[in-house]
């Protein structure tokens, strides 16, 4: 009987039985299903507890991304939407006004002694007010001029040539120029500045065949487009091996890679740089294997500047870390954790730099006991940092490292690398930052926006080797037209080695 009453009782908690109706044995029945259900409940708050504890770990990880855009993070400008903030400097403020400054010299158009074309534009004879002639003897000129592009033309040029066969039997032709290899054909101008369009100024094949019809009235297949890149390419391939064979030499060399679509998978695009030379390579790999492939790497000596792509460790010469992406990820932690460290870290690495550029501005080099005393203000912030963020010892999967915090894992970053994060105080040859590599490379995304990916692998070796060429040259002052234009003309300009 006494357990159809407590199955009358249990279900409602809170309705209190009464207890002097309750046999003894109802009463200790009553009191056991109550701790088993108070268990229960215990275990129930426990697992509860732990998916609370799990959702809100995932919680911030999802805060934690979307208030990551271009200035806390590696995300690339183009993704910040727009909604965007005001951008914020990595450089603190100059604290000069925007726009030109006092002293700069500026430039202007400015009168041409012989101008190409002169129109008169004379005084009528008579004065309108009174009707009198005007005097000639008084005539005071006055110079305008109107700076303009001239009409596009095609200039169609005749070779004529001869043969005939000589009494002893000898045949005899006329030799052409390398431009006229056949009855007809366009010239070195109009093939260099195909060249010169889609693989310098990056625009799709179909609109530079559109530019040229507009401007020149010339009619050309996208295939003619094609053939000039891949004819370029060839004939560029051992300034390419140059090039490559020049910065495997230099004491100082930036690397970075991104992401690369062709024949609609991805591939991508490897870079090493200086600041006079520039050099491209694609590969199906992103890591050690296509750095091998490359061959730039493999026996390098000098220092190799990178943003620490694990790959880049495999190789024995000395490295060196790009700090820019350290500040983007110290910004990050200083706005989502509010932790002081961070901003003491920041405000470090941009004083050691502006020191460091003042002693090479100067000629000159940071002593002993400034390097010093600047590892010891270093180490005080990290092991602050440190005791702010303590190692997590819980693991959340049966396998793998226990997953550690944004700040925990930078921290570590920053200690066992210190070495390369501060290269550039004792090395004043070694930058800062890998702003050259990533300057280097952003050319090949803007390349990705405006004309997408390419259909075929050929096609992305043939950008590399010419953008390799391209952007060597305008590294060193060379006019790019003039040399591609040269190109088809068998004379090629060589970069400067060295």
């Amino acid at each position: 009987m006494y357990f159809f009453r407590l199955h009358k009782i249990l279900p409602c908690m809170l309705k209190r039985p009464d207890l002097s109706q309750l046999s003894v044995a109802e009463k200790d029945t009553l009191i056991t299903a109550l701790f088993d259900q108070l268990d229960a409940m215990s275990q129930t708050m426990q697992v509860m507890k732990q998916t609370i504890q799990v959702m809100q770990s995932r919680i911030d990880v999802l805060e934690g991304q979307l208030r990551k855009d271009s200035h806390n993070s590696h995300k690339p400008p183009s993704s910040d939407g727009f909604g965007k903030k005001r951008p914020k400097s990595l450089r603190e403020s100059s604290g000069r006004k925007p726009g030109g400054q006092q002293g700069h010299g500026g430039s202007t158009l400015k009168l041409t002694r012989e101008p190409d074309v002169v129109v008169s534009h004379p005084l009528p004879p008579w004065c309108d007010a009174c009707g009198e002639k005007l005097p000639t003897p008084g005539l005071i000129p006055i110079r305008r001029q109107v700076f303009d592009l001239v009409k596009p033309v095609v200039q169609v040029t005749e070779h004529l040539g001869y043969e005939t066969h000589c009494t002893c039997g000898k045949h005899h032709r006329s030799r052409f120029p390398a431009e006229a290899t056949a009855p007809v054909q366009y010239g070195p101008v109009i093939k260099g500045a195909l060249v010169y369009l889609t693989q310098q100024q990056l625009l799709p094949v179909a609109r530079t065949v559109q530019l040229i019809e507009d401007l020149y009235g010339v009619a050309l297949s996208t295939g003619t487009v094609q053939t000039c890149i891949a004819q370029a390419a060839r004939q560029l391939t051992p300034s390419y091996e140059q090039i490559a064979r020049a910065i495997r030499e230099q004491p100082v060399v930036h690397f970075d890679e991104t992401g690369q679509r062709a024949e609609a998978r991805l591939r991508w695009l490897h870079v090493a740089g200086t600041a006079q030379l520039t050099w491209y390579f694609t590969h199906d790999k992103r890591g050690q294997l296509a750095m091998d492939d490359a061959r730039i790497l493999p026996g390098f000596k000098g220092v190799a500047v990178h943003d620490g792509w694990a790959s880049y460790r495999d190789y024995d010469c000395t490295h060196a870390l790009c700090n820019a992406h350290h500040l983007r990820e110290l910004i990050y932690l200083e706005e989502t954790t509010q932790q002081p460290w961070a901003r003491k870290m920041i405000d470090f690495l941009r004083a050691a730099k502006k020191e460091a550029d003042e002693a090479k501005s100067e000629e000159m080099f940071i002593g002993r006991k400034r390097l010093a005393y600047l590892r010891q203000t270093y180490e005080s912030i990290l092991r602050e940092g440190e005791r702010d963020n303590p190692w997590s010892r819980i693991r959340k999967g049966a396998r793998g490292k226990v997953k550690q915090t944004p700040a925990v894992n930078l921290l570590n970053r920053l200690r066992r690398q210190s070495e390369d994060v501060l290269r550039f105080l004792e090395e004043l040859d070694v930058p800062f930052d890998n702003n050259q590599a990533e300057r280097d490379i952003r050319m090949s995304k803007l390349k990705q926006k405006i004309s997408g990916g390419f259909r075929t692998v050929t096609g992305a070796d043939a950008f590399a080797v010419i953008r390799t060429y391209v952007a060597t040259l305008r590294k060193q002052g060379r006019n790019v037209f003039a040399a591609l234009t040269g190109l088809f003309q068998d004379q090629i300009a060589d970069p400067v080695i060295g």
